[in-house]
């Protein structure tokens, strides 16, 4: 006997291999390759198991030598030492080798500046965990976790390939998420929060 199935579902099947990991979920403890700073990559690695007691802000970008991407790291470079005094450390990450992320280093000072690890997942082994590798493209979306000290994301957003990210709104998801308190639209830093009546 013969069993047809449909494009539909295909499709569908398809959509439930790529399930993302979203709020409450614990971001996969993988060590996966890295690179930083100006040297020849020698086989550095990250362990996102590992979490020094402090936040994580992991976001993905499609392509090494592409024209939004830079824009992103540029702008999340500059916001660094924000992050830092939030205890939060940045994680870049695309479907790039290390070498390539090195020579995109090289080729751009203003990227050789935004001095944090980016991930090497040329595997797509943790962008596969993460659920964000757009099966048409083959590379990841524009994925951004905010991620607790015990490894937990606290928030995930995704943007598709051609729409750059604002680090800032990274920033101020961090700072209210830090307050464990209900934080209304658009709130800032220093302003208060909701109390409601009990």
């Amino acid at each position: 006997m013969l069993h047809c199935t449909s494009g539909a579902t295909t499709e569908n099947s398809r959509r439930k291999e790529a399930v993302m990991l979203t709020v409450g979920d614990k971001i996969p403890s993988l060590t996966v390759p890295v690179q930083q700073g100006s040297a020849l990559p020698a086989g550095e690695t990250l362990d996102l198991g590992e979490t020094g007691g402090k936040w994580k802000i992991l976001f993905y970008w499609p392509k090494d030598f592409t024209f939004v991407c830079p824009t992103e790291i540029i702008g999340y470079g500059e916001l660094a030492q924000d992050f830092a005094d939030r205890d939060a450390v940045l994680i870049g990450a695309s479907t790039d080798t290390d070498f390539v992320h090195h020579a995109w280093r090289q080729a751009d000072e203003r990227l050789a500046a935004a001095d944090f690890p980016w991930i090497a997942d040329n595997k797509k082994e943790l962008a596969n965990a993460l659920g964000i590798v757009d099966r048409d493209a083959g590379v990841a979306y524009r994925a951004t976790f905010v991620i607790d000290p015990d490894n937990f994301i606290q928030h995930v957003t995704v943007n598709g390939l051609n729409v750059g990210r604002n680090p800032q709104e990274t920033l101020r998801i961090l700072d209210a998420l830090q307050t464990d308190e209900l934080c209304p639209c658009n709130w800032q830093e220093g302003e208060e929060v909701l109390r409601p009546a009990a």
